[in-house]
């Protein structure tokens, strides 16, 4: 039994127990995973980022993939070991780190054939000239020259590292990187002392392993992110992967940390799609070939973990000897002092959509996150703004959204006065929860039975349960804030005179679709078939009339045994193997689901690293995705559509969904002008084109930033005359 008196101890005994990797004592088992973030060069966001994180309580934290050299770079926004940018980005990140009382390891990345040619103007690198579809170009097999000053690059960079203050360097061996390609059959073709068996694809592994060891010393732990199972054809066995652990461990690695899959892999594996946990019988395979073998070296596993719950369980099953969180730290810096605080009702929970991360990592545009818009902009919107009044605001953010009413901007407006907020989707949630964090007292108004807006639709498709995690983080987090949520209320322009100012975010009201032949067939809205997919699961032949986002998700949820009944986990495992694991076809049930599209990709709006499994799914299934068709009328035995070359053809249907997109639900905003009482307009009733979460959670912390700047909030005020506990 632990003595640790923190009441997370006592709930997560194994994820709060201390450990070391190599000379490296941490005081618990939940590590920070390595993002790359895209403001690498920005060095004061970048300190500002790590801070919080390692203030939240990281026990450490792996930077993004620093290259070892320009050939190895992954892209424009990535940063050099040894040059300026690097430097500077490094100095500010350690002293952030350290200051906070963390502790930062440097990753060392090659990306071999994954490298993009016009970065540099350079060939990318790699054992073999294998083709890349991830980086669209055709490598360069390495010479023993290459290959001896990259081992050198290695070197150099960990040396480097040890000699600026890193406490650790991690090498970046999978996810189809350089030293990973070394290791794999599928892009190894070599037939010398680099490759050719199982054997000699362990020498490139593990001659960066040799010189990075040299050139850290024997007190700068060496962590080894090797991958576990490529899930790639043709490529080498996982069984073979233990094989080069047992082998990395002999040779000196202080942790291995367990990677899965290539970004040219057609399994998915961080996706919402995935279930939690999905991969870490893969490390535990690891550990216990390790354990065969007698080396006691710790394992990291990753991927698809959002909890510390879950985290726990994997470290007290024996499955790791430490887990390695990356996305939800991005939802959540305090994820390990809330849940160490015993307040894990607390944690924004990471919902692995991707969108505003790992697609943002694949281009140039900063990482953020969806459910928390500040990260990466920490720097910009202090969790406390000075009270206006009282000299500049840092950090205050943009300007109030232009074209949205009386004020706030250029109106001075009563101090301390209270907001109203309508609309409790995800807009107005992070508009409530900024105000109030500002110490503006906040009413939220929602005019259905519960807060989360379109969230509670998402939460009931395959895979995304965890959008009601962020329902049910709000639903926590707003009361401790102060704010008084008030449900089944739909508001008017009159009910809100007294307010100071009104954040409007109504959000969408679903497009009709003019359909003549009207009673031919029964035709629902998606909200209607989101409410009840059970009703349409018994119907033979479904049309969807759309396909972008929400309709692709209404026919995942379809597809399902008992749509709209929540998962357990082994009914989760069971989908995932069925739909994206090789196992058989989806259960269609006698069903037949036709999405149609008048113009566009179908799925358009879905990440780029979601879309593709998305649409995998509904393949396998057997859904028929037609685009270029326009609908024309209903008969009773379908939908009449029509061809762009203006041929007819009948889609057999028994029942018509429209998902053709959103409209502005606009009634509160043009009341609330023509009583001037001062209003701002944000998420989906300010513009539907383009909408999605990741803006919507962004007008919501830009707006309450900027009504609270205008209102002079002392930030401190609401919670110091509520007498709350500090948030842990």
């Amino acid at each position: 039994m632990t003595t640790d008196p923190r009441p997370g101890a006592r709930m997560f005994p194994a994820a709060f127990a201390p450990g070391s990797i190599g000379t490296l004592d941490l005081p618990h088992r939940i590590l920070m995973g390595s993002m790359h973030l895209n403001f690498e060069a920005d060095p004061r966001a970048l300190g500002a980022f790590y801070a919080e994180r390692a203030a939240g309580g990281a026990a450490l934290i792996v930077t993004g993939g620093t290259a070892v050299s320009r050939e190895g770079s992954g892209g424009r926004t990535y940063l050099v070991s040894g040059g300026g940018a690097f430097l500077d980005a490094a100095g500010a990140a350690l002293e952030a780190v350290h200051d906070a009382g963390g502790r930062l390891a440097l990753q060392l990345f090659h990306a071999g054939r994954y490298a993009f040619e016009d970065t540099f103007g350079l060939q990318p690198l790699a054992p073999s000239p294998v083709w890349s579809a991830f980086s669209r170009s055709m490598p360069a097999a390495m010479n023993q020259e290459q290959i001896a000053r990259t081992l050198e690059d290695f070197a150099g960079a960990a040396r480097l590292a040890r000699e600026l203050g890193f406490d650790a360097v991690e090498i970046m061996g999978s996810e189809g990187y350089l030293v990973n390609q070394f290791a794999s059959a599928a892009t190894n073709l070599r037939d010398d002392e680099w490759g050719g068996d199982a054997v000699r694809r362990r020498a490139f592994p593990l001659a960066v392993l040799a010189a990075v060891r040299d050139a850290a010393g024997p007190g700068l732990p060496v962590i080894f992110r090797l991958s576990g199972d490529d899930l790639m054809p043709g490529s080498s066995s996982p069984e073979e992967y233990r094989g080069l652990a047992a082998a990395l461990a002999a040779a000196g690695a202080d942790a291995l940390n367990v990677g899965i899959g290539w970004h040219e892999s057609r399994v998915p594996t961080v996706q919402a799609l995935v279930p939690h946990g999905q991969w870490l019988p893969v490390a535990a395979l690891i550990r216990a070939a390790l354990a065969a073998q007698a080396c006691p070296v710790p394992v990291i596993g990753s991927n698809r973990i959002n909890s510390l719950a879950q985290a726990d369980a994997a470290l007290a099953a024996g499955q790791v000897d430490f887990v390695s969180l990356a996305r939800p730290f991005l939802a959540d810096p305090r994820i390990v002092a809330k849940s160490a605080a015993g307040r894990p009702e607390l944690v924004n929970t990471c919902i692995a959509c991707n969108e505003a991360c790992i697609d943002r990592s694949l281009g140039t545009e900063p990482v953020s996150c969806l459910v928390n818009p500040r990260a990466g902009r920490e720097a910009a919107y202090p969790v406390e703004v000075q009270a206006a009044g009282k000299g500049p605001v840092p950090g205050a953010g943009p300007a109030p959204l232009p074209g949205t009413g009386p004020g706030p901007g250029g109106v001075r407006l009563p101090a301390h006065a209270a907001v109203a907020v309508a609309g409790a989707g995800p807009a107005g949630l992070q508009a409530a929860a900024t105000l109030a964090s500002h110490g503006v007292p906040v009413v939220l108004f929602e005019a259905g039975p519960g807060i989360g807006g379109q969230f509670l639709l998402a939460g009931k498709v395959p895979g995304k349960a965890d959008f009601l995690e962020n329902v049910r983080y709000f639903s926590h987090e707003l009361p401790r804030l102060g704010v008084r949520i008030r449900t089944g209320v739909r508001v008017r322009a009159a009910d809100l005179a007294g307010f100071s100012h009104v954040v409007v975010a109504t959000g969408v009201l679903p497009r009709t679709v003019p359909l003549p032949g009207q009673g031919q067939l029964p035709v629902l809205d998606y909200r209607d078939a989101f409410a009840d997919p059970a009703a349409l699961r018994t119907v033979p032949r479904i049309a969807v009339v759309g396909a972008g986002g929400i309709a692709v998700d209404l026919a995942h949820l379809l597809l399902q045994p008992e749509p709209g009944r929540p998962e357990t986990e082994k009914q989760s495992a069971e989908r995932f193997a069925r739909e994206l694991a090789g196992a058989a076809g989806a259960d269609r049930g006698g069903a037949q689901i036709t999405l149609l599209r008048r113009g566009g990709r179908i799925g358009a709006g879905i990440g780029p690293s979601t879309r593709w499994a998305a649409l995998q799914v509904l393949r396998s299934a057997g859904v028929r995705m037609l685009t270029g068709v326009t609908c024309r009328r209903l008969t009773n035995r379908g939908l009449l559509v029509t061809r762009q070359d203006g041929s007819g053809l009948l889609i057999p249907a028994d029942a018509v969904v429209v998902a053709a997109g959103q409209v502005e639900n606009t009634e509160l905003a043009h009341g609330l002008e023509a009583a001037g009482i001062p209003f701002t307009v944000i998420g989906g009733a300010a513009t539907a084109a383009g909408l999605n979460a990741v803006r919507a959670f962004a007008d919501g912390l830009e707006c309450g930033t900027a009504v609270a700047a205008a209102l002079g909030a002392d930030p401190s005020r609401l919670l110091r005359e509520r007498k709350k506990a500090p948030l842990p």
